[in-house]
């Protein structure tokens, strides 16, 4: 059963990476505001959900998603530290009849500084309703669901900006900075990621006996390491900016998967992939705009093709004090 406890946010800025406030080149291109306080609402909604087809992709997929309600908050920074939480909205009775209960937990940690930008996260949903494509649910009809489902996502990931004097990926996404100028820059980064997927029974059990989909696997935990490379840009038009976030690399991934009585592993190599988008405005005081990131990694063993995917959805709007 969902409950409405807080999901808390904690963004820390570290200055000690970054470039001398005194950087002449930089000021062309990025305005900070180091000693200015700020403050705002924060709308978000993030999501973990995964789907399972046949390794030859014959089969119709069958997705697992969670019944993942909104959360609002607000968030507040002075000098470069930022701090943000925000409290789940509670369902409607008819959502939860529709999609089921999903009971949510999620903290995350980012480091955001002028050269680099880091992640540190921790992800735990349980209770899940199914998305078959090869079924058709009436409209208004309750999905097939799986409270017994839960899945544990957690990692760490780095990304460092090449052309740091010029370009500031933070002002796109968290407002710390003021991008004057339109310009883009290379990316290079890594990660390491740990999804465990379980349940109390077969993860799929409403396919016609002889399909190859489900496996019959009751849990699967799937390690990746990856390299990442990629690029951002940012258009500028007066106090108005759009942004473009792209990184691709090679990953490898180290499965364990159970069924009833035996365990086995397996391990395969294959391309992970970000994006991230933000529009918005961004003044001397007023700041805010839309954010959106996923990233999705794909996993194949014994007859079965496992993609997670992961995103966060955030909206806000913000005042910076003199």
């Amino acid at each position: 059963m969902k409950k409405a406890t807080p999901v808390v946010f904690i963004l820390l800025s570290l200055a000690a990476y970054s470039q001398p406030v005194t950087d002449s080149l930089r000021a062309v291109y990025v305005e900070e505001f180091p000693e200015r306080f700020s403050v705002w609402p924060v709308l978000k909604q993030r999501d973990l959900n995964f789907s399972v087809r046949d390794k030859k992709r014959i089969t119709k997929r069958i997705r697992y998603a969670t019944n993942n309600s909104f959360t609002f908050g607000f968030g507040a920074y002075l000098f470069d530290v930022v701090l943000e939480a925000t409290f789940a909205i509670p369902l409607s009775e008819r959502s939860k009849t529709i999609y089921g209960e999903s009971d949510a937990r999620d903290l995350q940690v980012n480091m955001l500084a002028k050269k680099f930008m880091a992640d540190a996260y921790y992800q735990k949903y349980k209770g899940f309703y199914i998305d078959d494509k090869s079924v058709s649910i009436p409209a208004g009809q309750p999905y097939p669901q799986r409270p017994d489902i839960s899945t544990r996502n957690t990692g760490l990931a780095g990304i460092y900006v090449l052309n740091n004097r010029r370009f500031s990926l933070r002002s796109a996404f968290n407002y710390i900075d003021r991008q004057l100028v339109s310009k883009g820059s290379a990316l290079i980064g890594g990660s390491l990621n740990l999804l465990k997927v379980s349940a109390d029974t077969a993860i799929v059990s409403t396919r016609p006996q002889g399909d190859p989909t489900g496996s019959g696997f009751e849990l699967v935990s799937n390690t990746t390491l990856a390299l990442s490379a990629g690029y951002s840009y940012t258009l500028v038009y007066r106090d108005f900016f759009v942004n473009g976030t792209l990184t691709t690399g090679p990953g490898n991934h180290w499965i364990q998967y159970e069924k009833p009585g035996t365990r086995q592993t397996e391990n395969m190599m294959n391309l992970i992939t970000n994006l991230r988008l933000g529009l918005g405005y961004n003044s001397d005081r007023v700041f805010g705009g839309v954010g959106y990131a996923v990233q999705t990694r794909s996993a194949n063993f014994d007859q079965v093709r496992l993609t997670s995917t992961t995103s966060l959805f955030r909206v806000a709007m913000g005042y910076r004090f003199a």
